[in-house]
């Protein structure tokens, strides 16, 4: 029999937790640590320049920008702070990622992901990013996220943690997948203070997926 293929951008938690028998937790170690040791980075004077500048434009449009925009205007900036793109990985936008899961051929094009290859991505490096304006009416951003995860965990033949992250206007969500068991933090806010746990964890999911490279 043919596995039914369902689309990511048609996946929500419910539905995903039925079909692959998946579990919000409250709390995850791994989950945990990403949060612990982003203090361990610094965030430079350029950094905090440019980070400056992009929050004060966000306030001021983030309720009229529609997805596109708040990626063009402050999602992908931010993430060039950070520089993804290396020789073994690179940031891939919108580009078709698949595999079969027991009964289902679940597929997609993530608005972002960082994988290993140069010219189209390879095997994903464990981040995906869905980017939805704040008054979205339609979609489950936390299962298309979460479904891009579980294509992930599988084409790493379940070895490691499956890290991501969607946003959702001014509101920027960390997940972490293990198994069956994922979890994601309370909301981050752009327009305040969040904004350098922000960046710090970016910077943080950059070295975790250096070592990932280096294994």
């Amino acid at each position: 029999m043919e596995p039914i293929k369902v689309n990511f951008k048609d996946c929500g938690r419910i539905d995903l937790e039925r079909k692959f028998d998946l579990e919000q937790v409250r709390k995850h170690i791994v989950l945990d640590l990403w949060l612990l040791n982003k203090n361990s980075h610094i965030i430079t004077d350029y950094e905090n320049e440019t980070i400056f500048r992009l929050q004060d434009t966000l306030t001021y449009r983030v309720d009229d920008w529609n997805e596109q925009e708040l990626i063009e205007n402050f999602i992908a900036p931010l993430l060039s702070l950070i520089n993804f793109n290396t020789e073994k990985y690179g940031l891939f936008s919108w580009r078709l990622i698949s595999a079969i899961i027991g009964d289902y051929n679940l597929c997609g094009n993530p608005d972002l992901i960082i994988a290993k290859g140069r010219r189209e991505p390879e095997i994903p490096y464990f981040c995906f990013h869905e980017f939805k304006k704040e008054n979205e009416p339609k979609g489950d951003p936390a299962g298309q996220c979460l479904a891009a995860m579980l294509v992930a965990q599988t084409l790493n033949n379940y070895e490691r943690p499956i890290f991501g992250i969607y946003v959702v206007g001014r509101n920027w969500f960390f997940m972490v997948l293990q198994g069956t068991k994922y979890a994601i933090t309370k909301a981050y806010q752009a327009v305040d203070e969040d904004i350098y746990d922000i960046v710090k964890l970016l910077k943080h999911l950059k070295t975790i997926i250096e070592e990932y490279v280096k294994q």
